[in-house]
């Protein structure tokens, strides 16, 4: 009997390798192997290539990033090795293995100032250092392995690890009012959709490389976002709106965020659900558990 094929995940305590950990027994005609930052440390060659000689992967998909974005202002070698240089090891390491990478990347790779939703193709030009070692990380993985299937987000969150949605949900419990930025705009992506993305990749027939866009559908703000927030949990904490300007952070933010997803429907049966709906589904799980 012909043994199931293998995917490695990197980064499995993240949002992403968390919801593709809940996903993994749906699926018993593939053998997933979860790694955590410990057990493998991306940016380390001779770890990657003892890891490809043991477990001989059809794929690897690597959740795995420095995503402290204020952070890699002050830390861009370490954010530059683990998104950027890892990227390419891993990325090579396929290539010899003959298995199939699929890397996870960012709307931090473009400058914000585009007025409708952003292509794959627009041209890249990041304005601050987590998003130059994400592009890094795309051209090292395209380079070292051109058959790579990249996959660059927005506004990632997830019952699993920090982010916006549990930040709000925190921050209304404790506060009487909040005040959020209101000329961001962008698409919110729910980590167990894009999980559900990467398995429909994987299983499709066709193998098509290149960058793909993935989020959930809908054009908001942050603002938006947490008044959602703070309806769904029935909160009487007052969300007001703010300008970035008033909320200044150590690393620039894209003022326009939304991903044009149309070339990952044409090619990849993914499904693409509204923001309101996942948003709802993530929240009443946390609520459950809470």
């Amino acid at each position: 009997m012909e043994a199931a094929p293998k995917i490695l995940v990197t980064g499995s305590n993240g949002q992403l390798g968390s919801e593709l950990k809940d996903l993994a027994p749906l699926y018993p005609q593939y053998q997933f192997v979860f790694f955590n930052r410990s057990q493998w440390p991306i940016d380390d060659e001779a770890v990657s290539a003892s890891i490809f000689e043991e477990h001989k992967p059809q794929f690897v998909v690597n959740c795995a990033a420095y995503t402290a974005v204020d952070k890699a202002e002050s830390e861009k070698e370490t954010a530059l090795r683990i998104n950027g240089t890892a990227a390419g090891i891993l990325a090579r390491l396929c290539s010899t293995h003959g298995a199939r990478f699929i890397h996870i990347s960012t709307d931090y790779v473009f400058d914000g100032q585009a007025q409708e939703p952003i292509t794959e193709s627009l041209p890249v030009n990041p304005i601050n250092s987590y998003g130059q070692t994400k592009l890094a990380g795309e051209q090292a993985a395209t380079g070292k392995n051109p058959d790579s299937v990249i996959i660059r987000t927005s506004w990632v969150y997830s019952s699993y690890g920090n982010n916006f949605v549990k930040t709000m949900m925190r921050l209304m419990k404790e506060r009487e009012s909040l005040g959020v930025v209101n000329d961001q705009y962008g698409s919110p992506t729910y980590a167990a959709d894009l999980a559900a993305a990467i398995i429909a990749i994987i299983r499709h027939s066709d193998w098509t490389p290149g960058i793909y866009n993935y989020s959930n559908e809908g054009v908001i703000t942050w603002f938006e976002f947490a008044e959602e927030i703070r309806k769904s949990i029935d909160s009487s904490c007052i969300v007001n709106p703010i300008t970035t300007a008033q909320f200044p952070t150590p690393a620039k933010r894209p003022a326009y965020s939304v991903l044009d997803k149309s070339k990952i429907i044409s090619t990849y049966p993914v499904q693409l659900r509204d923001w309101k709906e996942s948003l709802k589904e993530c929240i009443g799980k946390l609520l459950a558990d809470s």
